[in-house]
């Protein structure tokens, strides 16, 4: 007869075969044509780090075997990547990922979606069946007078916020620029008064400080590509605003730290 702990072993090895059972999933990613190491479980894709920071950049990344941290220079920030962490690190300054890093046979794996996004690099996904695609994202073309306005209305409105959120209001500002009715520039966007002052900063001459480093790395960020804030035209502080016009007239996107966004 076979042991019950045995017999048990043989069901959790069967479960973990089958497909219908299975919490992890074989799925193919490739970024710029070429094939990284990657795993899906509970809907979740994970890609070796190392492999995609060499697809996208060329970039290198350093194990601290002590500190249990993978680190690379990449093209605009240093990033740190703790083990089993929920958060990465951007020079230094901490950006939420939607699931920790994983070790996985000596190797950091993190959550696809979210490490691409701040590499400024697009997903693709049309199911488990066909390969998941990575590109990077095409920057739009920007000037430094581009980012000297653009970290500051960041600064202005979001200090003390996540480095997500800082990227989200940059987003904003940025969305409006290519979009038909408002002005198709930073700087237009930052100083419009067609309908009254739309930022604060403007009024209260905070948008003329000098923007701390985290803001300058979002506004970097954002020229890049990178999004969080999705389609998002405006944003409020509810602690400060009831945004009644917004909340009547926009669909709402999502909330990061102290700011919610509207389409």
């Amino acid at each position: 007869m076979i042991g019950k702990k045995l017999l048990g072993a043989l069901l959790t090895a069967l479960l973990l075969a089958s497909p219908a059972g299975a919490a992890e999933t074989v799925v193919t990613v490739t970024v710029d044509g070429r094939a990284v190491p990657a795993y899906a479980e509970d809907g979740v894709t994970y890609v070796q780090l190392s492999s995609l920071l060499d697809a996208l950049g060329g970039w290198e990344t350093q194990w601290d075997h002590h500190a249990r941290v993978a680190t690379a220079e990449t093209d605009l920030f240093t990033l740190d990547v703790p083990a089993q962490r929920s958060y990465v690190l951007a020079d230094g300054f901490p950006y939420g990922i939607s699931q920790g890093s994983v070790m996985r046979a000596e190797r950091t794996y993190v959550p696809l979606r979210s490490m691409a996004n701040l590499l400024g690099a697009q997903v693709n996904f049309s199911g488990w069946d066909s390969p998941v695609t990575v590109r990077e994202i095409e920057s739009s073309d920007w000037t430094e007078e581009d980012l000297y306005w653009l970290s500051r209305i960041i600064s202005a409105e979001s200090k003390g916020e996540s480095l997500a959120g800082q990227i989200a209001v940059g987003n904003v500002i940025c969305n409006r620029v290519a979009a038909a009715e408002f002005p198709n520039t930073i700087q237009g966007v930052i100083f419009d008064r067609k309908n009254g002052v739309q930022f604060e900063p403007v009024s209260n001459q905070t948008i003329y400080a000098e923007p701390t480093a985290q803001s300058v790395l979002a506004a970097r960020l954002v020229l890049a590509g990178v999004d969080t804030a999705g389609e998002s035209l405006y944003f409020f502080n509810p602690s400060l605003s009831k945004g009644t016009w917004v909340r009547a007239n926009r669909p709402y996107y999502t909330t990061i730290g102290c700011h919610m966004f509207y389409r």
